[in-house]
Formats: structure tokens, C-alpha cells, sequence
């Protein structure tokens, strides 16, 4: 049996710090009645981790390690997600690393991965690559130095090129240092033979964003290497969880969910540690 990582290696203080505030308040007791104690909701966030990481199944988490219920933990993970906190979450993330002037607008890369989907589900296709089998897409747009700004997810029958606009029109502003106006477009999109073609471009030329977009039967894919590798190295990342890495939950709120948690947790190792 694969051996389980601790939560502890990725629920940190800061992490904490910036979704406490954003955690709705629970709906009041019903009729005078209390019921039993809500779990608390640090330890809710570490075994929401916890599965992400190893990719249990939600009643298989270990109640030894203190965490309780995973279904209670499932639902909160879903009631954070239709509450908008997830989102937020990262969002905060990404405005601290933008403050701390740790992010790098000058280009960004967008690349996607397939992975089976093993019960089907919302959001799924037939994926071309593994002999029409249902599959998800992954599409992940990162900055210069590889910290995921935004994370959208599809059918694995989806064409790559048909998210380039809802990704790059859905990112929020993102502060930086000084008083300078928040930033919502990299200077340069990387991208390889997959997202060329005219409508990309004209989109990229109207945000004023400049196409390093790989020529079909023109580059060559050794050139574009050395600007992309770093959403690869991120793609690798995010599988690392291995809940994304082989998909068994079927509704787009759950999977949205996690993704979303993940590239938060990637963003979030580089803040610069405080001392507490």
C-alpha cells in the first residue's frame, strides 16, 4: 500500500491565516437546537488536503489522525466551494506573492493534461489520445516562473484553443508592489501548435498580449521548449495530487473544488516564511 503523507507538509500558518477570514459563518441552529459540535475548521482544511494529496476515497480518512468524518469534510469542501472560497483563496495567494513582488508578468505559459476519469461524471469526454476513453481535461495558465494563476477544466474532447479567452478574460486583478495598477495580462502568452490559429491571435492582439504561439509545420518544438517547460514542471505538480491525478469525482463542484485547492497549495509554498 503507498505510503500516506501527513498534512502537516502542506497546511501551513499563512495558508490559514488567509482562509479563516474567508470562511462563511455557519447557518444558525434550527428551532433552539444545537446538535452536535461543528468540526473545527483548520482541522476540516487539513484532511481536505490530506485526501487531495493521497487521493483516498472521502470514507476511507483516517479518523485516527484526528480529522473526523470524511463526508463532513467532503461537504465542507463543497459548501467552500459554492460560497466562492477556494477562488478567494487563491486570489489572496496570488496578491501576496504579488506584493512581495514574486510573481513574473512579463510572459506566461498555457498547456493542458488528460486523465482518466474512472466513474465519468460532469465535465468529462472521450479522451482522443486514450482510445476514446471518458477523460478530463486540465488547462493551466502559469506565470514566467511556473506559479499557477488560473486552472479551468474540460472534456478531454475539448480543443486546447478554446480556452484561451475564458482563461485569460476570467483572471481578477492581481496587485503588486508600490501604487502601481493591479495586473490581469501577462506581457507575452507562451503556447505550443495546439492554440495556433487566427482567432487566438487576433484575441491576444486585441488584449495586447503578445503571441509566442508555435507555427503549425513552421517551429519547431525544440525552440518552444525552452520557454514552456515551466508549465510542464507545474503540470507535474498538480498531479502530484494524486486525487487530480486519476479522476473519480464525478460533479463539477468537487473537481473544481480541489483543482482549484491545488494550484492554491502550489502558489502558496512560495510565500516567504514568517516567524511566528
Amino acid at each position: 500500500m503507498a505510503r500516506q503523507r501527513a498534512p502537516e507538509r502542506l497546511v501551513n500558518d499563512q495558508l490559514w491565516e488567509l482562509l479563516e477570514p474567508l470562511i462563511p459563518q455557519p447557518p444558525p441552529a434550527k428551532n433552539g437546537r444545537t446538535g452536535r459540535p461543528r468540526g473545527d475548521d483548520r482541522a476540516a482544511l487539513e484532511a481536505i488536503l490530506f485526501v487531495t494529496a493521497n487521493g483516498i476515497a472521502w470514507k476511507r480518512l483516517p479518523t485516527e489522525l484526528g480529522f473526523g468524518s470524511g463526508i463532513t469534510c467532503w461537504r465542507r469542501l463543497r459548501a467552500w466551494q459554492e460560497a466562492g472560497v477556494w477562488e478567494k483563496l487563491h486570489h489572496a495567494v496570488l496578491d501576496q506573492l504579488g506584493q512581495d513582488g514574486l510573481l513574473d508578468w512579463s510572459r506566461a505559459c498555457l498547456d493542458s493534461i488528460s486523465v482518466r476519469a474512472k466513474k465519468g461524471g460532469e465535465l468529462t469526454g472521450p479522451n482522443p489520445t486514450d482510445r476514446a476513453k471518458l477523460g478530463t481535461k486540465y488547462h493551466l495558465l502559469v506565470t514566467a516562473d511556473g506559479l499557477p494563476l488560473a486552472v479551468a477544466i474540460t472534456g478531454a474532447n475539448r480543443h486546447d484553443s478554446m480556452l484561451v479567452e475564458p482563461i485569460l478574460d476570467g483572471l481578477a486583478p492581481v496587485r503588486g508592489r508600490g501604487r502601481g495598477r493591479p495586473r490581469r495580462r501577462p506581457g507575452k502568452l507562451h503556447a505550443d501548435k495546439a492554440y495556433d490559429n487566427r482567432r487566438v491571435r487576433r484575441y491576444l492582439r486585441r488584449r495586447g498580449i503578445t503571441a509566442r504561439i508555435a507555427r503549425i509545420g513552421v517551429d519547431s518544438s525544440e525552440r518552444l521548449g525552452r520557454s514552456r517547460w515551466v508549465v510542464e514542471r507545474t503540470i507535474a505538480w498538480l498531479l502530484a495530487f494524486r486525487r487530480l491525478a486519476v479522476r473519480y469525482d464525478r460533479s463539477t463542484v468537487t473537481i473544481t473544488a480541489v483543482a482549484t485547492l491545488a494550484i492554491t497549495v502550489i502558489c502558496a509554498r512560495r510565500l516567504p516564511r514568517k516567524d511566528y
